[in-house]
């Protein structure tokens, strides 16, 4: 039994995603990106600038209490302002960001497994993708069906198909 529970992402979950990138981008120790460092980046920003737009999904865990916890949410990027884990422009790109106090409790792999889908077969993962002893986010994808499509210095790019 968990003590969470999951819901779909709203509009109203765009400051929460907001939190949630940043967990995303701080995996490692040594870094400690602010808000204003994440968000002055466009190329860090457009992961949640905007949120709901036409085609963007996702879920969000919440505790007991109903207070977010984590969250997997997934937006179409263009090759005109790509993501880090950029396939193309069908491909949606996977974020998943878990407030510190939740990690290794199963939220990270229970998040992205209840994305409202809609019938998309594939999405990617990347940037957050970051090669690194204590990447635990590489193995999580690993072991959900992700495999590597693109490599670079310090990160890898991973595509997977959904599971129907």
């Amino acid at each position: 039994m968990t003590d969470f529970s999951i819901r779909t992402a709203t509009s109203a979950d765009a400051g929460f995603l907001g939190d949630m990138l940043i967990e995303a981008m701080n995996w490692l120790p040594e870094r400690t990106w602010s808000r204003e460092e994440i968000m002055a980046k466009p190329e860090l920003a457009h992961y949640v600038t905007g949120w709901r737009q036409p085609g963007d999904f996702g879920s969000i865990a919440v505790n007991a209490a109903d207070r977010p916890v984590g969250a997997a949410w997934c937006r179409y990027l263009t090759a005109a302002d790509p993501g880090y884990g950029y396939v193309s422009d069908d491909v949606p790109e996977l974020t998943i960001g878990v407030a510190e106090s939740w990690r290794n409790r199963g939220v990270g792999r229970a998040a992205p497994a209840r994305c409202p889908a809609r019938g998309r077969r594939t999405w990617s993962a990347g940037g957050v993708v970051e090669r690194g002893a204590l990447n635990f986010a590489a193995r999580l994808y690993a072991s959900e069906g992700f495999r590597t499509v693109e490599s670079f210095e310090n990160a890898d790019t991973m595509v997977a198909q959904l599971r129907t």
